[in-house]
């Protein structure tokens, strides 16, 4: 069986991304003219990536070890819930955003502590487990919430939705830093070069001595830390949490992952291919809307696309 990423391995696909990169920014430019080429256009594209950006990040680190955790919008919600609960309480108080901060990370642990158990130690498929968790987490988020937002934090929380530095969103810059601190992981620390080979042949990795149980452990947790700072920026950009904020985001943090040469079965891929495929997906949706082309209708696209590229993936030699 053939992969994109062994279709396009390594730089390849970087380079296959940039064209493609050129190619919508030419074609929306022929079409839209200065109003897809404005300052506007483009900072309200950086303020909607980050978003979307740590979620499929905590989407495809599991994808690396040929797992995936459909629970992390969840997840993100459950985080900005507890948090949002807290603050609200003092909102000019530091030390309750502190409690805050300290509340929804510990939920995150907590999460992606019991994804990890569940696939690593209990031996569940990714797949189910999470799916498990999703639901769970989701129930909880409207019984405990009642279905509610709840709004009206203080403004070091919306200064990171809102705020500017040098005409560049702030959310974008800490997007950059976290996504450049899980590259520095994934390729030059033991526990990245783990998780690839734990993706390539787990029963081989576990056979060499690496401890495969706390590597899948460990990257559930990292996927669930990466949805608090997800849960953080939505808090910010929102200025409310609620329970049902961002369900549309599974889907398209799954096949940023995809378009960005990260194999489903695990192995193979890298951050910089999947930043570059949200900027190709961020750049298409501005593109569409401008166009006045139906969010469902770019909805309907993006799963068309993932089939495609699923079928790519699993097309015979």
């Amino acid at each position: 069986m053939k992969s994109i990423a062994r279709l396009f391995p390594g730089d390849a696909i970087i380079r296959l991304q940039c064209v493609i990169i050129i190619v919508v920014a030419v074609a929306f430019s022929a079409l839209l003219g200065s109003r897809f080429f404005s300052v506007a256009n483009f900072q309200s594209i950086g303020s909607q990536l980050p978003i979307l950006g740590m979620l499929a990040l905590g989407m495809g680190i599991t994808m690396l070890t040929g797992g995936i955790n459909l629970s992390i919008i969840a997840s993100a919600n459950a985080c900005s819930l507890v948090m949002a609960a807290v603050i609200v309480t003092h909102p000019d108080d530091p030390l309750f955003l502190a409690l805050a901060l300290l509340a929804g990370l510990l939920v995150a642990v907590a999460i992606g502590a019991l994804n990890g158990a569940l696939v690593a130690w209990i031996g569940v498929s990714p797949i189910l487990a999470t799916l498990g968790t999703m639901t769970l987490i989701s129930g909880l988020n409207i019984l405990l919430s009642n279905g509610t937002v709840i709004s009206g934090f203080p403004a070091a929380i919306q200064f990171l939705g809102n705020a500017t530095l040098l005409g560049i969103p702030v959310a974008l810059l800490l997007f950059v830093v976290v996504a450049l601190l899980l590259w520095v992981l994934l390729e030059h620390t033991t526990l990245g070069r783990s998780l690839y080979l734990v993706g390539s042949n787990e029963q081989a990795t576990r056979f060499s001595g690496v401890n495969t149980l706390r590597v899948q452990v460990s990257v559930y947790i990292i996927s669930a830390l990466l949805g608090w700072v997800a849960a953080i920026l939505m808090m910010a950009k929102f200025n409310s949490a609620k329970a049902g904020y961002g369900e549309s985001y599974l889907l398209v943090t799954i096949l940023a992952s995809v378009l960005g040469g990260i194999n489903p079965d695990g192995g193979f891929g890298r951050v910089l291919g999947l930043v570059l495929a949200l900027v190709v997906l961020q750049m298409l949706e501005s593109g569409f809307n401008l166009l006045g082309i139906s969010s469902y209708l770019t909805m309907a696209l993006w799963g068309a696309v993932l089939i495609l590229f699923i079928a790519l993936q699993n097309r015979k030699a």
